[in-house]
């Protein structure tokens, strides 16, 4: 029974951003039915694709039910429309204009169903000059300004490591659900949730806007060190690995000082207040580097953490898995996967509730694998299913093009 359970969501989209959203809402409990193209959602021919899929698709499509459903043809549009009333929210990611082309404009959906919340995910909007140009989440953080921001000054632009874009505008659409869902319980009626990809990371700057309006700043590369505030940076260890520290307080940068055996660093006018430290920053990291490079990284955590220093190593997935917190808080999840696959691990829930915890109940099933129990529940018979298998325009599951990708072995 977890936060959201009776709320009913359709999934109408693909790959990242819609299924994260309705990802992050099935594990609190929502019932998500996604709609897949005939031979699925491209995501399972992403990332490492196993002989029963690709693991990313399990882990995005966990605690969903699949439905195969062609959209491009009338009589799939027709069963889309029967399942929209029939749902609370729809969250789709389409380019602006695709659902109305196929005769799902979210308008007629909510004359029809008007408590219906429709959550519109795209790269750049519904409105605007852009709004008919394709968008990615690589093109959301470009345009969002964060990518220019991102490496190192005498390189070009860095991208994070995972689609950083896509994830941000996934959390404003979970965001933009829940408020709709609560004025909804205010005033009876639904909403139309527009979120865009840039716009989401353009959200996440900070002060960059306003320094450059009132300053004419424009924020450059920095590396890993933090702009306003210093020492924060990631120093090299004995052990070739690395450590982010964070001393930039006043009164941390004193305990730190003591840390490190150099307590007349703390009165040192090159260091003795944040602005001071800022302007003397190279100074001050060469310092800190040559006391990391002393020794190992398990023995600078300690050393941080008796000081009350905030610090920590700069993980790899190896050490995410062995690391006792995240075992404790129940982020590392062992759970059976496919026959052929076995154990799988799998990232835990966020947030955590204490009376209704969210669960990870199924990974990722076969594409089409709920089709007939759903459109059982809209009232269509035996008879019409099989017609509607016969004509390709539903998936009833264990069809072979359901099977995501070239099989692979795991080694």
């Amino acid at each position: 029974m977890g936060q959201l359970n009776g709320l009913r969501i359709l999934e109408l989209g693909s790959l990242i951003a819609g299924p994260f959203s309705t990802r992050l809402l099935a594990d609190m409990g929502a019932r998500v039915i996604k709609v897949e193209p005939p031979g699925g959602d491209p995501l399972r021919n992403w990332g490492l694709v196993t002989e029963e899929g690709s693991l990313w698709s399990m882990v995005q499509s966990r605690n969903k039910e699949s439905v195969v459903i062609d959209l491009r043809r009338p009589e799939g549009q027709r069963l889309a429309r029967k399942l929209a009333g029939s749902v609370d929210v729809i969250v789709e990611n389409f380019r602006p204009g695709r659902m109305e082309s196929w005769n799902l404009d979210p308008i007629a959906l909510r004359t029809d169903n008007p408590r219906l919340i429709v959550v519109r995910i795209s790269g750049f909007g519904q409105s605007g000059p852009y709004r008919d140009r394709p968008g990615y989440g690589s093109t959301g953080e470009a345009m969002g300004g964060l990518r220019f921001i991102t490496g190192f000054d005498d390189r070009a632009p860095l991208k994070v490591g995972v689609s950083l874009g896509d994830a941000v505008a996934a959390l404003f659409a979970t965001i933009g659900t829940l408020a709709a869902l609560h004025r909804r319980d205010v005033t009876g009626c639904g909403e139309i949730v527009d979120v865009a990809l840039y716009e989401s990371v353009f959200s996440l700057l900070e002060a960059i806007l306003p320094e450059y309006g009132y300053a004419g700043s424009v924020r450059q590369r920095r590396g890993n060190a933090l702009l306003g505030s210093a020492p924060s940076n990631v120093y090299p260890t004995g052990d070739n690995r690395w450590i982010t520290i964070g001393a930039n307080g006043d009164s941390i940068f004193r305990r730190f000082c003591g840390a490190i055996e150099q307590p007349e660093l703390a009165d040192d006018p090159r260091f003795a207040d944040n602005q001071s430290r800022r302007a003397n920053v190279a100074a001050l990291d060469r310092l800190i580097e040559g006391w990391t490079r002393q020794h190992d990284v398990g023995e600078l955590w300690e050393i941080l953490v008796r000081a009350e220093v905030p610090a920590a190593p700069v993980y790899s997935i190896a050490d995410v898995v062995a690391d006792p917190q995240y075992q404790a808080r129940d982020m590392i999840l062992r759970l059976m996967g496919p026959q052929r696959i076995g154990e799988l691990l799998v990232p835990g829930v966020v947030p955590k509730f204490v009376d209704a915890p969210s669960s990870v109940r199924w990974l990722g099933r076969t594409a089409g694998a709920d089709t007939a129990t759903v459109l059982r529940e809209i009232g269509l018979e035996e008879a019409e299913l099989e017609r509607l298998a016969r004509d390709s325009i539903i998936d009833l599951g264990g069809n072979p093009r359901s099977m995501a990708g070239s099989a692979m072995a795991i080694e």
